[in-house]
């Protein structure tokens, strides 16, 4: 047992009050004279010996205090885990099963409701929610987990427990909110350049799988999301120079557009600086320092090319779905700590009876009746 405010023990100083009540309380005898007795000689008066009145009730009074001074103290009992039937756990989307006899059904949500609410509308990724739920239960505990496949809700890294689950997988529809696309080119000022053309062409195929978009119309801007490629050498429009420092992003060849050193963001295989990055307002100018060519820019024949523009225009977000297979959770993480378990709900109980039985012994008629 441990005291989680051991100076609450400090309580049971009060433990003098009833002693000394009782002390007080003691029956007194007055002195009574008779004449018969009055030429009697005076013998020395006996020696008084400390004694309490209804110890038994004096008892109690002082259980009970040192009960509440316990209470305050608040005492944690350190003991053998508490034995917990099996869980299952139902992430939300996924048909509930049928439980197994002697098992509690929950859903894989924040708080782990039961399942016989309704499902809820979890948004914190799934594998986070297995690791707190396997330093909740205690050590032990078997765990079965229905998950959705391919499996939303992943946070960077394959969960790790400190158990072996059951794993079942549950083939589901992916939810388009939470497919990622890729960026869409948008091209303005490309009349004559068919040679920048094929290649952002050859890009995007790479990207998406889909052709290059047709050029925007003149006085247009990208949409949200799409990324603007400026191909004229000519500064940028108002309405396009308003578009990228509202946060647009923007490719460009035109040294009219940017001005400054900017930042070499990509260099080829002989170190040579490929595309630089210049700041303009919210948003970000990308200007290649060659023409759209292989022949002029020799990176543009790296196959890796594409995914490397990609990630200086849309830096990639962690991976949010995955064949739920390929998540089943590791073993090895540490044991979950053993919560104590805390004794103030039985320490009221045994104030309330100490205090029943307290009254009872005071206001009783045989106490009345000897004094």
């Amino acid at each position: 047992m441990s005291l989680l405010f051991p100076l609450g023990l400090l309580a049971l100083a009060s433990l003098l009050v009833p002693l000394l009540i009782h002390l007080a309380r003691r029956h007194h005898y007055a002195p009574l004279e008779f004449a018969a007795l009055r030429w009697l000689r005076a013998k020395a008066r006996p020696r008084q010996r400390v004694r309490f009145d209804e110890w038994p009730l004096l008892l109690v009074r002082l259980l009970l205090l040192a009960a509440l001074a316990l209470l305050l103290a608040r005492p944690l009992l350190h003991g053998a885990p508490v034995q917990t039937p099996p869980w299952v756990v139902v992430a939300p989307g996924v048909s509930v099963p049928a439980l197994p006899a002697g098992s509690e059904g929950h859903w894989l949500a924040p708080g782990f409701p039961p399942l016989q609410d309704a499902p809820p509308n979890a948004t914190q990724p799934l594998a986070s929610l297995l690791r707190e739920l396997d330093q909740t239960l205690p050590a032990g505990t078997a765990l079965t987990v229905y998950v959705p496949d391919p499996m939303p809700g992943l946070d960077g890294e394959r969960p790790r427990l400190s158990r072996a689950v059951q794993w079942r997988p549950v083939a589901a529809p992916v939810d388009p909110a939470v497919q990622v696309s890729a960026p869409q080119l948008r091209v303005a000022g490309a009349d004559q350049d068919a040679s920048a053309l094929r290649v952002l062409d050859a890009v995007q195929r790479a990207w998406s799988g889909r052709p290059l978009a047709a050029p925007l119309a003149a006085g247009a801007v990208p949409e949200e999301g799409q990324i603007g490629v400026w191909l004229a050498d000519a500064p940028l429009p108002p309405i396009w120079h308003d578009w990228v420092a509202a946060g647009g992003r923007v490719l460009t060849r035109s040294t009219k557009v940017a001005q400054g050193d900017g930042t070499a963001v990509l260099r080829d295989a002989s170190g040579q600086t490929a595309l630089v990055r210049h700041a303009l307002g919210r948003g970000h100018v990308l200007r290649f320092t060659a023409p759209l060519s292989p022949d002029a820019l020799p990176m543009l024949r790296d196959p890796s090319f594409p995914r490397r523009l990609l990630e200086q225009l849309q830096p990639l977000s962690p991976p949010q779905l995955a064949p739920a297979a390929s998540q089943r959770p590791l073993t090895g993480a540490s044991a979950p700590v053993q919560q104590p378990r805390d004794l103030a709900n039985w320490l009221l109980v045994l104030v309330v009876l100490l205090f029943a039985l307290e009254r009872w012994m005071a206001t009783a008629r045989r106490r009345g009746a000897g004094a």
